[in-house]
């Protein structure tokens, strides 16, 4: 499972392209949601979904032999205690041995115990499918999250499907803006926007106005290709925010990559303890949260659902 999402990652392409390739192709389809809980842990893939797949992730053919034989072996080393002595196993000439037994010549009483002991393992098999793709999700995590104590944490490469998230975003060029209202506590001592961003477009730089004052700046970061989900965090000054129960926030970008943005958050800071004070959903799928917030975008040349990644280590997950 870990591998799947490593390819998933590597390939840089949305769950909704991995459909449209494996369509293209014919055979076995890949639907969002069948690949969703594959990539999350919640399902174990049948071979024929894995390797349709893989193929949508353009890994070669050459090396799917061996990916079908890695799944092979993960499929019976989650089967139960027990069940390899009961499973159906074909001899060297082809036949399944409890077939052998239940019609061996010479055998009375065997048809009825190896007809338990076939019921016994199908039942078995049944439940260490799903028990299989649970046991691979909780080591994934833990393989993926830093351990106390340890220096390096989580190895650069490995993506943990719980930090997989798919968001519809719009974006925009050098001198096209966003813009859109929330609402703060105007006993607020502090207010700070969060951004999430795909960072696979880097040096994206904005201006911020507050109610049609220069407040502050989105602040260029570096292209990551790989981890492409970042929560960028933006400071208000308080005497912008101070006594005020809703704020316009104007976003116009200044650089030549463009802008994009999937969802802003928006903290206050109350006697003392920050919380949320709002949040404004973008995109196609969002129309109700842009509506509900006043919502208006300038200069728009993009509007689409992404599938990325967070960073391993979720201090990384934020940045300044």
């Amino acid at each position: 499972m870990k591998l799947l999402a490593e390819q998933f990652a590597r390939a840089d392409v949305s769950l909704r392209e991995l459909q449209t390739r494996a369509d293209r192709v014919g055979g076995t389809r890949l639907p969002r949601s069948t690949c969703a809980d594959m990539l999350a842990g919640r399902r174990f893939p049948k071979k024929a979904v894995m390797v349709a797949f893989l193929r949508g992730c353009r890994v070669p053919d050459h090396q799917l032999p061996e990916w079908e034989r890695a799944w092979e072996r993960v499929r019976v080393n989650q089967l139960p205690a027990g069940f390899n002595e009961n499973r159906s196993v074909e001899s060297s000439h082809g036949t399944p041995r409890a077939a052998q037994i239940m019609t061996a010549p010479g055998n009375p009483g065997t048809t009825r115990a190896a007809g338990r002991r076939w019921r016994q393992a199908a039942l078995l098999a049944a439940v260490a499918v799903p028990a299989a793709a649970v046991t691979l999700s909780v080591v994934i995590a833990q393989r993926a999250t830093p351990q106390r104590g340890a220096s390096e944490g989580a190895p650069d490469h490995i993506v943990n499907p719980a930090h997989i998230v798919s968001d519809d975003g719009r974006a925009f060029p050098r001198g096209g803006s966003s813009r859109f209202t929330v609402t703060v506590n105007p006993a607020n001592t502090g207010v700070r926007l969060i951004r999430r961003l795909d960072a696979g477009v880097g040096l994206q730089h904005a201006t911020i106005t507050v109610n049609g004052t220069p407040a502050a700046k989105w602040r260029p970061l570096l292209e990551d290709s790989v981890y492409k989900w970042r929560d960028q965090i933006v400071a208000i000054p308080p005497d912008l925010t101070a006594g005020r129960r809703s704020l316009t926030i104007v976003n116009t970008c200044v650089s030549s990559s463009g802008f994009n943005e999937f969802l802003y958050t928006v903290e206050h800071k109350v006697n003392g303890v920050w919380s949320t004070a709002d949040t404004v959903d973008i995109g196609r799928n969002h129309t109700a949260s842009e509506a509900a917030h006043d919502y208006r975008v300038v200069g728009e040349d993009w509007a689409e659902t992404q599938t990325f990644a967070y960073p391993p280590r979720k201090e990384a997950w934020s940045v300044q």
